[in-house]
Protein backbone atom coordinates (compact mmCIF):
# COMPACT_ATOMS: atom_id res chain seq x y z
CA UNK A 1 0.00 0.00 0.00
CA UNK A 2 1.60 3.70 -0.62
CA UNK A 3 1.28 5.80 1.99
CA UNK A 4 2.21 9.96 2.24
CA UNK A 5 3.53 11.57 4.96
CA UNK A 6 4.38 15.29 5.33
CA UNK A 7 6.01 17.38 7.96
CA UNK A 8 5.28 21.06 6.91
CA UNK A 9 7.13 23.82 8.68
CA UNK A 10 10.09 23.12 10.34
CA UNK A 11 12.03 25.66 11.54
CA UNK A 12 16.06 26.28 11.57
CA UNK A 13 18.29 29.03 11.80
CA UNK A 14 21.46 28.41 9.86
CA UNK A 15 23.75 30.13 7.80
CA UNK A 16 22.98 29.84 4.30
CA UNK A 17 23.46 31.75 1.33
CA UNK A 18 25.88 33.22 -1.20
CA UNK A 19 26.77 36.51 0.59
CA UNK A 20 28.99 36.74 2.83
CA UNK A 21 27.02 38.68 5.43
CA UNK A 22 24.02 35.74 5.25
CA UNK A 23 26.87 33.54 6.00
CA UNK A 24 27.84 35.43 9.13
CA UNK A 25 24.65 36.32 10.64
CA UNK A 26 22.48 33.81 9.58
CA UNK A 27 18.36 33.33 8.97
CA UNK A 28 15.58 31.59 9.61
CA UNK A 29 14.50 28.89 7.19
CA UNK A 30 12.01 26.57 6.98
CA UNK A 31 11.71 23.22 5.26
CA UNK A 32 8.47 20.76 4.25
CA UNK A 33 8.72 17.31 3.49
CA UNK A 34 6.41 15.05 1.53
CA UNK A 35 7.39 11.12 0.94
CA UNK A 36 5.71 8.87 -0.45
CA UNK A 37 6.59 5.06 0.70
CA UNK A 38 5.40 1.85 0.61
CA UNK A 39 3.57 0.90 3.53
CA UNK A 40 2.55 -3.07 4.55
CA UNK A 41 -0.51 -2.83 6.22
CA UNK A 42 -1.33 -5.56 9.00
CA UNK A 43 -4.24 -6.15 10.56
CA UNK A 44 -4.07 -5.21 14.47
CA UNK A 45 -0.34 -5.05 14.59
CA UNK A 46 1.18 -1.23 15.18
CA UNK A 47 5.12 -1.54 14.25
CA UNK A 48 6.99 1.79 13.80
CA UNK A 49 8.96 -0.08 11.41
CA UNK A 50 6.84 -1.06 8.61
CA UNK A 51 6.75 3.19 8.20
CA UNK A 52 8.47 6.10 8.41
CA UNK A 53 9.24 7.26 11.82
CA UNK A 54 8.59 11.10 11.62
CA UNK A 55 11.55 11.81 13.70
CA UNK A 56 14.00 10.53 11.85
CA UNK A 57 12.56 12.58 8.65
CA UNK A 58 13.17 15.78 10.68
CA UNK A 59 16.53 14.82 11.95
CA UNK A 60 17.75 14.39 8.36
CA UNK A 61 16.55 17.97 7.40
CA UNK A 62 18.28 19.27 10.89
CA UNK A 63 22.03 17.70 9.99
CA UNK A 64 21.97 19.00 6.66
CA UNK A 65 20.60 22.60 8.24
CA UNK A 66 24.06 22.30 10.03
CA UNK A 67 26.11 22.58 6.98
CA UNK A 68 26.22 25.65 4.90
CA UNK A 69 24.88 25.52 1.42
CA UNK A 70 24.79 29.07 -1.11
CA UNK A 71 21.89 27.60 -2.34
CA UNK A 72 18.48 26.36 -1.30
CA UNK A 73 18.73 24.02 -4.43
CA UNK A 74 21.61 22.31 -2.42
CA UNK A 75 19.87 22.51 0.62
CA UNK A 76 16.94 20.46 -0.61
CA UNK A 77 19.11 18.11 -2.47
CA UNK A 78 20.92 17.05 0.48
CA UNK A 79 18.25 16.53 2.78
CA UNK A 80 16.54 14.33 -0.13
CA UNK A 81 19.84 12.03 -0.84
CA UNK A 82 20.01 11.72 2.94
CA UNK A 83 16.46 10.66 3.10
CA UNK A 84 16.51 7.99 0.77
CA UNK A 85 20.18 6.69 2.40
CA UNK A 86 18.05 6.44 5.71
CA UNK A 87 15.05 4.90 4.64
CA UNK A 88 14.60 1.97 2.38
CA UNK A 89 11.09 2.03 1.63
CA UNK A 90 10.47 5.45 0.39
CA UNK A 91 9.93 5.69 -3.12
CA UNK A 92 9.64 9.44 -3.39
CA UNK A 93 10.67 12.23 -2.29
CA UNK A 94 9.47 16.54 -2.19
CA UNK A 95 11.40 18.93 0.14
CA UNK A 96 10.84 22.91 -0.20
CA UNK A 97 12.98 25.31 1.55
CA UNK A 98 12.46 28.59 2.16
CA UNK A 99 14.45 31.17 3.62
CA UNK A 100 12.50 34.55 4.92
CA UNK A 101 13.23 38.04 3.70
CA UNK A 102 15.81 36.99 1.47
CA UNK A 103 18.54 39.97 0.18
CA UNK A 104 16.43 40.57 -2.91
CA UNK A 105 16.21 44.43 -2.77
CA UNK A 106 12.82 44.63 -1.49
CA UNK A 107 10.40 43.14 0.45
CA UNK A 108 10.17 39.59 0.04
CA UNK A 109 8.57 37.79 2.94
CA UNK A 110 10.40 34.75 1.87
CA UNK A 111 12.25 32.41 -1.43
CA UNK A 112 10.90 28.97 -1.91
CA UNK A 113 12.90 26.05 -3.37
CA UNK A 114 11.20 22.84 -4.09
CA UNK A 115 12.80 19.92 -5.28
CA UNK A 116 11.13 16.02 -6.10
CA UNK A 117 13.12 12.75 -6.51
CA UNK A 118 11.84 9.15 -7.52
CA UNK A 119 13.64 6.51 -6.15
CA UNK A 120 15.42 4.58 -9.00
CA UNK A 121 13.52 1.59 -8.19
CA UNK A 122 10.17 3.61 -8.19
CA UNK A 123 7.93 3.17 -11.74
Amino acid sequence: MEAEIVLEGLEFYAYHGVYEQEQKIGNRFSVDIKILFDYIFQQGIEDLGKTVNYEKLYQCAREEMKTPSKLLETLAANIIERIFETHGNVVSVEVSVSKYNPPVGGRCERAKVTLKKKSKSYF
